[in-house]
C-alpha cells in the first residue's frame, strides 16, 4: 500500500469559470475554457517527487442538472489530463461523481460521502491513513476525514462559496503549489 494525495480539481487543479446560471465561479463546461491554476502543476510534481500517488477526485453534477453533457464533461476532464501532462504531471486516476441528489437521489460517492477515496484506495492499492486530500469545499475536508484521510483546505478567492467553516482541516493554503509544500514538509 501506497500513500497519495487527492486532488479536487475546479479550484484547485483548473481555474473555476463564471457561470451566469448560478451568479458564481463553477467547473468549465468546455475544453476551451480550461487553465491550469497558477502553480497547480508545479505542486503536483512536488508530491510526486515526495513518493505520492496522484489521485483526482471529483463532484460533477451539471449534466444530472440538465446543465451539460456528459460528453461535455468528458471532454473537459480530458483537456485537464492533457495541459497536466504537458506541465510534465501524470495522474494515477480520476475518480467523478456525477450524481446530484436533488436530480438523481443520494449516491454513496458525491463528497462529502467517501465513496471516491474509498474506490481509488481499493483500485490502486492506497493507504487512506497515510493520504492526504487537497480540496477547495468543505465537503473535501469531510470526505477525507470520512474515508480517514487528512486534508488541506486550498483557499481559493473564487470559491470562498464552497467554504461555510463547516470543516477542520488539517491545514488550509492559498492554492495546490502552498499545499504540496505543506504536505511535503
Amino acid at each position: 500500500m501506497t500513500a497519495a494525495v487527492f486532488v479536487d480539481r475546479d479550484g484547485v487543479i483548473n481555474e473555476p469559470v463564471w457561470d451566469e446560471r448560478t451568479g458564481s465561479f463553477e467547473s468549465p463546461y468546455r475544453p476551451a475554457a480550461v487553465t491550469l491554476v497558477a502553480g497547480a502543476a508545479g505542486g503536483l510534481r512536488t508530491l510526486r517527487e515526495a513518493g505520492l500517488r496522484l489521485v483526482l477526485v471529483s463532484n460533477q453534477p451539471s449534466a444530472a442538472k440538465g446543465q451539460t453533457t456528459l460528453e461535455a464533461l468528458t471532454a473537459v476532464h480530458e483537456r485537464v489530463v492533457a495541459e497536466l501532462r504537458s506541465a510534465g504531471v501524470e495522474l494515477d486516476g480520476a475518480y467523478y461523481c456525477f450524481h446530484h441528489p436533488d436530480f438523481t437521489g443520494p449516491c454513496r460517492c458525491r463528497k462529502p460521502e467517501p465513496g471516491l477515496l474509498l474506490d481509488a484506495a481499493a483500485e490502486l492499492d492506497l493507504d487512506l491513513a497515510a493520504s492526504w486530500m487537497v480540496g477547495d469545499a468543505d465537503t473535501d475536508v469531510q470526505a477525507a476525514h470520512a474515508a480517514g484521510a487528512k486534508a488541506v483546505l486550498v483557499e481559493h478567492p473564487r470559491t470562498a462559496h464552497r467554504r461555510r467553516g463547516a470543516a477542520a482541516p488539517e491545514h488550509t493554503a492559498r492554492d495546490l503549489a502552498a499545499a504540496a509544500s505543506w504536505i511535503r514538509a
